[in-house]
């Protein structure tokens, strides 16, 4: 875990790249649960005995819900002190190269792209890689926009 002191800091540090962090469980309730709330309820996601006979051999996480894991993973590769509030902004590119196995763990990597002023803090562009431990290529790379606004929190 990478702690930068200020928006400063995290400015001086474009171009460095953070990780990888630590894995993180995809589990089959974790999926259930995504389907239920965005009632995308495709057998290739809910079905195990009817996946396992499709073309990934088994149940794989929604594309949706390993771009919903980028907080919780890049909350393990860094954090910037003296940041009163921190919000998803957008985002530029998402790919997802290979599917999220369920049972398997998941990790990011991430490369600070950009730091620029906006009023009262800064926007940030990281480029984030997420790979499995099932697989060689990437489950997801994605252009992560977000705003930090500086002061203690509130």
């Amino acid at each position: 875990m990478r702690t930068f002191t200020s928006i400063d800091e995290l400015a001086a540090a474009v171009g460095e790249t953070l990780g990888p962090g630590t894995w993180y469980p995809v589990d089959q309730r974790r999926v259930d649960l995504f389907a239920d709330a965005t009632d995308d309820h495709q057998w290739i996601h809910l079905d195990p005995a009817r996946a396992a006979a499709g073309p990934y051999g088994c149940t794989v996480a929604h594309g949706y819900l390993t771009l919903s894991l980028l907080p919780v993973l890049l909350g393990r590769l860094y954090r910037v002190d003296g940041v009163r509030m921190g919000v998803n902004y957008g985002l530029d590119r998402v790919r997802f190269p290979a599917p999220v196995r369920v049972g398997c763990s998941v990790r990011a990597t991430a490369t600070v792209g950009r730091v620029e002023p906006i009023e009262g803090g800064a926007q940030l562009l990281i480029t984030v890689t997420v790979n499995s431990d099932t697989g060689d290529k990437p489950v997801c790379v994605a252009e992560t926009i977000s705003r930090l606004y500086a002061g203690p929190p509130r």
